[in-house]
């Protein structure tokens, strides 16, 4: 079954205005994430660029937040101690959809278990795997959108991809943006298992969503 813990990766991908940082957190990002606006306290570091007055990541890994000596802070992103990990089948990975068709989901994997990967694998989530029931009604447009963080297990390994599903209750959306993101960069929260709101506008939209459970609820599997 799947935790908080085991969802990790996927919350610490909301992006933010504002960037905080302690010893039990990781900051972590995929190439063009945006991270934080440009002010005059916040500076461009290494693994980062600016544009349009925000900084994004240039490439995957941990945000580092530091201090300069000017009482600025600088944000760059690196990649320390990162291992060769493949997904498995059976494993529960981290994803982002990139695009969606009447018949499979397209996604990005960027995180196996808890590990962050260096670079991302292709993944495919096909229709008849999304739901453990009512497979014939499943409609592919109503469950994920482009840009979501969908949490999956691997059932199968093909030539360049991995087969995945979310057919199990815990599996599905966690983190999602209404369709109007560009104008409102608010996630969505969950308000069912097949519907996502905006918290601000209020604007509801269907979406396969994961039922994360709390660690405390669940004895750990040996």
């Amino acid at each position: 079954m799947l935790t908080q813990g085991t969802k990790a990766c996927a919350d610490l991908l909301l992006n933010t205005d504002t960037l905080s940082q302690n010893e039990d957190d990781m900051l972590i990002c995929l190439p063009g994430d945006r991270l934080c606006r440009v002010e005059d306290n916040i500076v461009v570091g290494q693994g980062t660029y600016e544009q349009g007055g925000y900084i994004y990541a240039s490439k995957s890994g941990i945000i580092n937040i530091d201090e300069s000596n000017e009482k600025c802070q600088i944000v760059s992103v690196h990649k320390p101690g990162f291992h060769l990990t493949i997904p498995a089948t059976g494993d529960v990975v981290t994803a982002r959809v990139l695009v969606t068709t009447p018949k499979f989901a397209k996604c990005a994997i960027f995180c196996v278990r808890n590990v962050l990967l260096e670079s991302s694998y292709r993944g495919l989530l096909r229709k008849e795997d999304v739901r453990e029931t009512d497979k014939d009604r499943v409609d592919i447009y109503k469950s994920f959108k482009p840009g979501d963080v969908i949490l999956a297990r691997v059932v199968n390994q093909m030539e360049q991809s991995f087969m995945l599903s979310t057919a199990e209750a815990e599996l599905g959306v966690v983190v999602a943006y209404a369709s109007d993101y560009r104008k409102n960069r608010i996630p969505m929260v969950p308000i069912g298992w097949s519907e996502m709101q905006c918290p601000q506008t209020t604007i509801k939209e269907p979406r396969k969503v994961a039922k994360v459970l709390p660690e405390s609820s669940i004895k750990s599997e040996k």
